[in-house]
């Protein structure tokens, strides 16, 4: 369906919504917005396959499809830009909590563990809360926006699902 769909779009017999002229100026965006040339191929998937879902939800096909893709092609490479850097973030968060004094070998298993245990017994919005702004390092601002909810209402999350984690780890005497 979404083949015929495609067509339609463009015309194309083929059922791809870029032509070759189109996906050669998706790459070349997309190589000079930075994604390494391993990436180029996901974003030009990730450019179809908006294409497509805009055709199946009906929405008119652009004016221009080149000037289209080249703006969602710049846009994938800002996002690629935003994941690399807060995956280097996480990272040297990570490096960082390593250099600290913590408990090596099977204290570290055993504190994991709780960690994982005390977070699989919150609530969903208490523990999706958590995971977003300790592991995925996303500011209260970010999270309230992406979730639809007040920035207090994720503070109050937050330190609703950090008081329960504590006093699980006290009771466990983990820590």
């Amino acid at each position: 369906m979404l083949r015929r769909i495609a067509r339609r779009v463009q015309g194309d017999d083929r059922g791809d919504p870029l032509d070759v002229t189109q996906e050669r100026r998706v790459r070349a965006v997309l190589a000079l917005g930075g994604v390494p040339q391993a990436d180029l191929p996901d974003g030009v998937q990730q450019v179809r396959l908006r294409l497509l879902e805009r055709a199946a939800k009906g929405q008119e096909a652009p004016r221009d499809v080149s000037a289209w893709a080249a703006v969602v092609a710049s846009n994938f490479a800002m996002d690629w830009h935003r994941a690399r850097r807060r995956q280097e973030r996480l990272g040297e968060r990570l490096a960082s909590l390593r250099q600290h004094a913590h408990p090596s070998g099977e204290d570290t298993s055993v504190l994991s563990l709780a960690v994982a245990q005390g977070l699989d017994d919150l609530p969903d919005a208490q523990r999706q809360v958590v995971v977003l702004r300790f592991f995925a390092d996303l500011p209260v601002a970010s999270i309230a926006r992406e979730l639809g909810v007040p920035e207090g209402t994720v503070k109050s999350r937050l330190h609703t699902a950090v008081r329960a984690l504590r006093a699980r780890l006290h009771e466990d005497e983990v820590v």
